[in-house]
């Protein structure tokens, strides 16, 4: 529907971008889509972990539907901006840990997807690049504030001017990839993370993801303060509780949340 799909296993939710044969470039239908389906996970407390992933062979999304906009007036650009932030920044505001599964092409705003994602698992097919500039336009998903975050400021300087395309041992070596995988792995490694996530605590993954995010880029007292109140979230928790009795009764915790 509209290039996005839903799946659910468990406590993991999948987003798939779904639009193979566009190799997944985000269009103005799709970008909705996304939204709502990134708010429809964000407000399901069966979720404790999220993977987005691709359909197709070739790539993981390479960005804006250029077709689309070549026939669109800058008026129209413009109407479209809100429609993509929104998109994006549903995927990067989603309260649960977010692991991307990358192969293929992942550009432009395919790259900045992966970027919003807390882990990024790639396969040795992937290719990463933000080529904004040599279309001249600046990414705008989050481009150059996450590859800033993630990569610190030379190396996003570095992609983010040239435009270059990173194969997926450069992107590890950088820190804008995680884990490699070999070629067609990326959804099941990346599913088997999440479900390992999903074991855990959910206020406490919550609560650790939002000290992990806000904390970035603050001072360290402010970000202490951010782990302060995390720590008090999960320690007033009926998890809490439950997580200390199953271990001392060695056995698997029953998250009551």
């Amino acid at each position: 529907m509209d290039g996005v799909g839903l799946r659910r296993d468990g406590f993991v939710a999948e987003i798939v971008l779904d639009r193979a044969e566009a190799l997944n470039a985000l269009s103005t239908a799709m970008a909705r889509r996304l939204a709502s389906v990134c708010a429809e996970v964000a407000a399901d407390d069966q979720v404790r972990a999220v993977v987005l992933s691709a359909a197709g062979e070739r790539a993981f999304c390479v960005g804006a539907d250029l077709k689309e906009r070549n026939a669109m007036t800058d008026a129209e650009i413009m109407a479209q901006r809100p429609v993509f932030r929104a998109a994006f920044g549903g995927v990067l505001n989603l309260p649960q840990p977010v692991v991307a599964a990358v192969h293929g092409f992942a550009l432009g705003g395919g790259c900045e997807f992966a970027l919003s994602a807390d882990l990024i698992v790639a396969d040795e097919t992937a290719v990463f690049g933000l080529p904004e500039v040599r279309v001249g336009l600046v990414p705008g998903g989050g481009g150059t504030q996450l590859a800033l975050r993630r990569l610190g400021p030379a190396k996003a300087a570095d992609l983010v001017f040239t435009g270059r395309r990173l194969d997926v041992d450069e992107a590890v070596e950088i820190g804008l990839a995680d884990r490699k995988v070999p070629a067609g792995a990326a959804r099941d490694e990346a599913l088997a993370l999440a479900k390992v996530i999903a074991q855990n605590s959910p206020v406490a993954v919550r609560a650790a993801k939002r000290a992990l995010r806000q904390g970035n880029g603050v001072g360290l007292d402010a970000g202490l303060d951010l782990e302060e109140n995390a720590w008090r979230t999960a320690a007033a928790s009926a998890d809490r509780r439950e997580g200390i009795a199953a271990f001392a009764e060695k056995r698997d915790p029953v998250w009551p949340s």
